[in-house]
């Protein structure tokens, strides 16, 4: 993987806007911490990454929103956060801090009415705030009001032993934490320059592939159940569930929450894991074409999910849409591709891509991901190589930073982490996907009913958590 690092003068920043606005490059992330402004983009032609940092005076940076509004959150964030103000941001509402009245944008037109949703949910959902503006049942425009399930994961970070910062890590959104600790355990070991153990590595992809299915597995049948198929829902579960007690059969947790720390892995797979992942893609080859051949011929599902919530490739590649997202929309992009990080230059895979851009297109994107995350998942235990799974990390010489760009099953997440030289975390910015698919459900809903928001914001799965930080 090829990282470049620079701290840049406001020239410099500036260009390197033009290039977000031209599509030249993609945003990675944008954050803060007292004093200085950080960006990380990724070249669209050489999939290089580059790490940015601009000095702030007075605790001010150039918008980089004002030129690319997929930065426009994150700018709000970094005001919140780290007290750092962007010149000419187009947006300066707070984001993550709900004190006092919130001006939602204004909608022009004859006949129109808002409908408040939120935060608290009819299920037992995460809390966010969605504002409808309606023509009859047409949706005009939907805005979001997020923040509500933050943590303080950045201010949790700073001081961390890095055993305390993996927990934190592995917690920004639970559904993704194996994605996330990978993602961080990665920056942590390129920042001290430690060598992890080479099964180690190939075990951190093996849970990689079993969080992607049992996380597709609950969105394919979620999906179908807002579409009023509950057969899909409860039959799509059974799947999941089968992953999740064959992870713990085989890590000791369901989730695998804490199972790979910076180092490698804080145990091995189970004596009889290889069977029980053997015996569940079996089941699972077995059990899920028919599945599948049922949400293909259910004219009445179909009918519900095919045109609906359509998201525009151009927005896609412009928001830098991560996973079944973005490739539900021509966006191909995967992280474990390129940039790409082991073992996944050994391993074939393929990744599926279309252009629909609608329910039914993030749908058939899933399905596809899981037949290629039982192939991998094959591939692993055929080639994982015996031998430790974890080394201590080394002290750094001195302030030493790292990042990485990780696959889960959402889309890339992106770590960023300063260690000391006492070995602890001097800061950490993690990024999720969701960052910047919640902006584009709110393009895909308008002109839909809204009767089918919760199909549409159902097929994007944005995380709330990972989001609010």
């Amino acid at each position: 993987m090829n990282w470049a690092s620079s701290t840049v003068d406001r020239e410099a920043w500036e260009q390197a806007a033009a290039r977000l606005h031209s599509g030249e490059w993609s945003l990675i992330s944008l954050w803060g911490e007292p004093g200085c402004a950080r960006m990380a983009t990724l070249d669209n032609r050489s999939n290089e990454v580059r790490l940015l940092a601009f000095a702030c005076e007075a605790n001010r940076f150039p918008s980089i929103g004002r030129w690319h509004p997929p930065a426009i959150r994150l700018e709000r964030a970094m005001r919140d956060l780290a007290r750092l103000d962007a010149e000419g941001a187009p947006d300066t509402r707070p984001w993550l801090h709900h004190i006092g009245p919130y001006p939602f944008l204004p909608a022009e037109g004859e006949s129109l009415h808002q409908i408040p949703v939120g935060p608290v949910h009819a299920g037992i959902i995460e809390p966010g705030h969605f504002r409808f503006t309606a023509n009859g049942e047409t949706v005009v425009r939907l805005e979001e009001r997020l923040g509500y399930v933050h943590k303080g994961i950045d201010a949790l970070m700073a001081g961390a032993s890095l055993e305390r910062a993996s927990v934190l890590a592995g917690r920004v959104s639970g559904d993704s934490t194996v994605a996330y600790a990978i993602a961080f355990s990665q920056a942590v070991e390129r920042a001290v320059e430690a060598q992890v153990p080479p099964r180690a590595v190939w075990l951190r992809a093996l849970l990689a592939e079993l969080e992607r299915l049992a996380n597709h597995f609950g969105d394919i049948g979620a999906v179908c159940n807002d579409a009023s198929f509950s057969i899909m829902h409860a039959s799509c579960g059974l799947l999941r569930e089968r992953v999740l007690r064959a992870s713990h059969a085989c890590f000791g947790h369901r989730l695998m929450m804490d199972r790979i720390i910076p180092g490698g892995m804080r145990c091995d797979l189970s004596a009889d894991g290889e069977k029980e992942l053997i015996a569940l893609i079996a089941l699972v080859r077995r059990q899920f074409p028919e599945l599948v051949e049922l949400y293909d011929n259910t004219a009445s599902l179909k009918d519900r999910t095919v045109g609906t919530g359509i998201l525009s490739p151009a927005l896609a590649q412009q928001f830098a849409a991560g996973g079944y997202v973005g490739r539900a929309s021509g966006r191909n992009f995967d992280a474990r591709r390129a940039p790409g990080y082991p073992p996944y230059d050994r391993l074939q895979f393929e990744v599926p891509v279309v252009q629909a851009g609608d329910v039914n297109a993030r749908v058939w994107i899933r399905i596809q991901e899981v037949e290629q995350s039982l192939a991998l998942i094959e591939q692993i235990l055929g080639q994982v190589p015996a031998g430790a799974v974890h080394i201590p990390v080394p002290p750094a010489r001195a302030s030493a930073e790292g990042a990485a760009l990780v696959e889960g099953f959402r889309g890339d997440i992106f770590a960023w982490t300063r260690i000391g030289a006492d070995g602890r975390v001097e800061r950490c910015h993690l990024r999720d996907p969701s960052w910047f698919q919640w902006p584009l459900l709110e393009a895909a809903i308008e002109g839909n009913i809204v009767a089918d928001f919760p199909l549409c914001n159902k097929s994007f799965n944005c995380s709330y958590s990972g989001h609010d930080l």
